[in-house]
């Protein structure tokens, strides 16, 4: 009798990356390929088998294969990773393990009710069975045992499914137990871990056996500081208190401004170009009034002021709400900015009464005007056809030039000469904070040879202009402001004639163009060799003399050598001399640049009142009495205001960061990062 030799039946079981899927996968392809009769059975999860289709589909006897549920929520694994390259982070791998072991074992199968009749029917039938590896459950012919299996089954099937849905609601409770104090948990482990991130950067002193920190702290809060360790030390039943001891040291301190919800804004505005070095003038103090004047100038319109003011008192009324919200990024700044927001909107009110101008209409708030025409029809007349009737028009333009046509050269004017004096003034005042750094820093140097040359030759241009626009304000004169400034440098000896203002004029042009000549080299040279000299000096030790060592002396001495740089290391003279040419070159450039770019109060402000009139007189002209006409209007002027209100902003940000600050701020210092629990709230902003 032949006997039949056993068929080899092969299970791939493969883990679950792609490094070893794949070569197991290769391995029964290859035994397939060998030894024909071999029964090749994989065991993979649904989208495992998407990796292996290729090698699967080139093979048609490959075998069966058994695909498993992988329990990724169960495990709380990422959905869809069924495969360890697939996980977003290796800090999953834990997870992914885990998954692995709750797979579940879910195969597909038929069943079948077998009736027969005999015992030789029966034995067939298990014989069957066993070579297809069936399970069998008997089924007794007895009704009665019949009935007693079902009711049995029933009973553990209700059984399950009770501690299922039990099971289920323990889950849910438990789930809506963590959701409710997750957020607390959250802030305290947060917490616990800036603390012991705190706790890292301490020194260990082994001999004394304790923490040693070192940090930069305010001067106010060392009295705070104190108590706060004195609670500590109570609260911790410590046996040995905290001690707290200054020390003096020559680094450079961090810089820390104490501001309110009012301030703040003013000074993140101020930080955006650079942080003041300890000690330096802060221009955030004046800022707080010269921004939102300067955007006033070019949103110069109460009518648009009062519609600004009446948003940000709507962010302001309910900032205790907002500020629990999370925002997003525009409603965020905007709700930052409200104190900037509402100071310009003040502002713009006041700059719109003297514009006289409320949505491009002018009124007679205070007052009659003070012009009439000289005849019936003012349609063609210039300035010569009105006549004054009245007083002067007490407060702002006189709303009789609104609607002229000489409203657009007199207001032009006007603004363009004003923004010349709010531009000279601005940068006067930030060269008198240069001065005010040099004194306090005590650099003599930067006062002699940086200030007085800067003051000096500012002012002998566009300080002398200035002065002139003021005299021909006053004076009534027609003289030709460009005409006398343009040849005071070309042509220097030629007479004035009508363009004179006052009696020896000519000869102080000659001495202010001289001294103006003369403090570019006074800006240039001396400097560099001074430096070069105290340099010098100090090599041989004659700067060295015995002073009493005070805090203000050792905070002078940081600053002084983190301002210059050259207390201990080499000195160039090249490098000095030509870091002192450009910052020369860039002065001179820059007092004509600046004072021109000061001229943008007047092209934004002249923008803003025609784009207004011109939205007004078109909804006017195209549109019918009713609904409709309202709607246009309001979305016309909210576009304007919108769009107007960035444009100015932008524009006065501009003036305070170049025109303003590149004067006298250095902004090369760092913001002190005391330990906070609110930097938690940040982290996650």
């Amino acid at each position: 009798m032949a006997c039949k030799s056993s068929e080899l039946h092969l299970v791939l079981i493969p883990m679950f990356c792609s490094g070893h899927q794949i070569p197991m996968m290769d391995t029964g392809h290859r035994m397939l390929l060998a030894q024909h009769g071999v029964t090749v059975t994989i065991v993979i999860t649904p989208l495992n088998t998407i990796r292996i289709r290729d090698i699967i589909d080139n093979d048609i006897d490959f075998g069966s294969r058994i695909r498993l549920r992988f329990p990724c929520i169960k495990a709380s694994s990422p959905k869809r990773c069924e495969n360890i390259d697939a996980l977003p982070s290796r800090l999953l791998s834990t997870n992914f393990v885990d998954a692995i072991v709750h797979i579940n074992v879910q195969m597909e199968k038929n069943v079948f009710t077998v009736f027969y009749s005999g015992e030789r029917a029966k034995n067939k039938i298990l014989k069957i069975c066993d070579a297809f590896g069936a399970n069998r459950y008997p089924f007794s012919e007895d009704h009665g045992k019949q009935a007693v299996m079902i009711s049995e089954v029933s009973g553990k099937i209700s059984d399950l499914k009770s501690t299922i849905d039990a099971g289920k609601l323990h889950q849910d409770h438990l789930l809506q137990t963590i959701g409710d104090q997750f957020e607390q948990w959250n802030l305290k482990v947060k917490k616990e871990k800036l603390i012991h991130h705190t706790l890292n950067m301490l020194s260990l002193d082994v001999t004394k056996k304790c923490f040693v920190a070192e940090a930069w702290s305010p001067v106010f809060a060392k009295k705070q500081i104190q108590e706060a360790l004195q609670r500590a030390s109570v609260d911790s039943n410590s046996q040995v208190g905290a001690i707290l001891q200054v020390l003096h040291t020559r680094e450079l301190p961090p810089t820390y401004f104490r501001t309110k919800k009012f301030t703040a804004a003013f000074q993140e505005i101020v930080d955006a170009y650079g942080v003041a070095k300890y000690q330096e003038a802060n221009p955030g103090v004046y800022t707080i009034v010269t921004f939102p004047f300067l955007f006033a100038v070019m949103f110069g319109d109460w009518g648009h002021g009062i519609c600004l003011l009446l948003a940000t008192l709507i962010l302001i009324v309910r900032e205790k709400k907002l500020s629990s919200q999370k925002l997003g990024d525009i409603t965020e700044m905007t709700f930052g900015g409200r104190y900037v927001i509402l100071m310009m909107s003040l502002f713009s009110i006041y700059a719109g009464f003297i514009y006289n101008e409320c949505f491009s209409v002018a009124l007679d708030l205070f007052g009659p005007s003070a012009y009439a025409c000289r005849d019936l029809s003012c349609r063609d007349a210039y300035s010569i056809g009105l006549i004054k009737v009245r007083d002067t028009y007490p407060f702002g333009v006189d709303p009789a030039w609104h609607g002229s046509r000489t409203e657009l050269p007199f207001l032009n004017s006007l603004k363009m000469k004003m923004s010349i004096l709010l531009g000279v003034a601005q940068m006067n005042l930030g060269i008198i904070l240069s001065y005010c750094n040099a004194t306090f820093f005590g650099n003599c140097l930067n006062i002699w040879f940086q200030f007085i040359p800067q003051m000096i030759f500012l002012n002998s241009l566009f300080g002398y202009l200035s002065l002139l626009i003021i005299l021909k304000w006053f004076t009534g004169s027609q003289a030709d402001l460009y005409h006398v400034m343009i040849y005071m440098f070309l042509s220097p000896t030629d007479e004035l004639g009508d363009n004179q203002l006052f009696q020896g004029q000519k000869t102080v042009q000659h001495v202010l163009l001289l001294l103006a000549l003369v403090s570019v080299p006074w800006m240039l040279l001396p400097k560099p060799f001074l430096l070069k000299r105290q340099h010098e000096n100090r090599q041989r030790g004659q700067s060295y003399t015995p002073v009493q060592v005070t805090d203000d002396t050792l905070h002078s001495e940081a600053n002084h050598s983190h301002g210059h740089g050259h207390g201990h290391e080499e000195f160039e003279f090249g490098e000095v001399f030509v870091h002192q040419l450009i910052h020369t070159i860039e002065f001179v450039l820059g007092a004509v640049s600046n004072t021109a770019s000061y001229l943008r109060l007047w092209a934004l402000s002249l923008a803003h009142s025609q784009l207004s009139t011109v939205f007004y007189e078109k909804i006017r002209q195209h549109s019918h009495p009713g609904c409709w006409h309202h709607y246009l209007y309001i979305c016309n002027r909210g576009v304007l205001l919108i769009m107007e209100t960035l444009s100015a902003f932008l524009h006065a940000l501009r003036l305070h960061w170049v025109e303003f600050q590149n004067k006298f701020y250095e902004g090369d210092g760092y913001k002190l990062y005391s330990f906070s629990f609110a930097l938690i709230h940040d982290e996650d902003d």
